[in-house]
């Protein structure tokens, strides 16, 4: 009996489909057919009953689809166990994300990678969006968490996380902050704080500015925390995404969502790493945080960070 037989006999009977479960296995339906059907003669028993172009499951057919899918599963673990265990030499991963970036998830993603794979050395740095990718692209991190700015590209993988709503973090004393949203316009009277190195202020606000529509004048802050003080001080209001669990604003800080045509503004997150470069920690942790983030989505095309 072959494991790829019991995969095809899983597929038709979690699609319900011979056709959905020939498309998802890439072989034709004739052909998958075929397959279950050398497997019934090889075991001696019906597995499917056929009636017309419906098919139900006989008890024999039960049984082997239950005690199929935990073979199919330990077959997998023992695969990814394997592929761990060859790339014992590359113990170290490197992590890069954005200096804006305040959700608790990456923490929480950190900490039990740290706790499944002790023997990883984590190394952790931030930066600006350019900063991330120029880190990514000459080998300085392996994999960054980033914002999506540029067109697609072949040469990265990327995994989708979130596709995230834009807040403006205001003083509480601030006109604006007894409104429950905020329209993009009317920001363009209160200066704008963004969270950048002094290397990239000027290409930070470009993309603010001719891309995201931003508008009036710009202050700039090494990190979330000076940031966060220059708004409670009403300096300006402080643009943040939800990628995940956002820690409370603080009572001199109220946070609203930012509207544009009647609706809310967004931008896309994800994880990105070099094709090439792939590992077994890579998609582990990307699998790790995208699913503390909540219910996996389908993964972006490959594009340039």
């Amino acid at each position: 009996m072959l494991l790829r037989q019991m995969k095809y006999f899983v597929a038709v009977v979690v699609r319900g489909s011979f056709t959905e479960a020939a498309e998802q296995c890439y072989i034709s339906q004739s052909a998958i057919s075929q397959q279950i059907r050398a497997l019934e003669k090889e075991l001696g028993v019906e597995l499917i009953h056929r009636e017309n172009r419906r098919f139900s499951l006989t008890p024999a057919g039960e049984y082997f689809y239950a005690q199929s899918r935990g073979v199919l599963e330990e077959v997998d673990a023992i695969r990814r166990q394997t592929i761990r265990i060859g790339q014992d030499d590359e113990l170290r991963l490197r992590i890069g994300y954005l200096r804006c970036y305040s959700g608790q998830e990456l923490n929480q993603a950190v900490a039990e990678f740290s706790r499944l794979y002790p023997e990883v050395s984590i190394h952790i740095v931030n930066g600006t969006h350019e900063e991330l990718y120029d880190l990514l692209r000459f080998g300085g991190v392996d994999l960054v968490l980033n914002d999506q700015r540029r067109v697609f590209s072949d040469k990265y993988a990327n995994y989708q996380l979130l596709r995230c709503g834009c807040y403006a973090e205001l003083s509480a004393g601030h006109p604006l902050a007894g409104q429950a949203s905020v329209e993009l316009e009317d920001l363009k009277r209160t200066p704008c704080i963004l969270i950048s190195s002094r290397e990239q202020r000027n290409t930070e606000e470009d993309y603010f500015k001719n891309t995201l529509g931003f508008g009036g004048t710009f202050l700039f802050a090494e990190n979330l925390e000076e940031g966060r003080l220059m708004v409670a001080g009403n300096r300006g209001f402080l643009p943040i995404e939800s990628v995940g669990t956002l820690p409370p604003a603080g009572a001199a800080i109220r946070r609203l969502p930012i509207m544009q045509g009647g609706r809310q503004l967004e931008r896309n997150y994800c994880l990105f790493w070099v094709k090439e470069q792939s590992n077994y920690y890579i998609e582990e942790f990307a699998r790790m945080l995208r699913g503390l983030l909540g219910e996996p989505r389908d993964d972006c095309r490959n594009q340039e960070s």
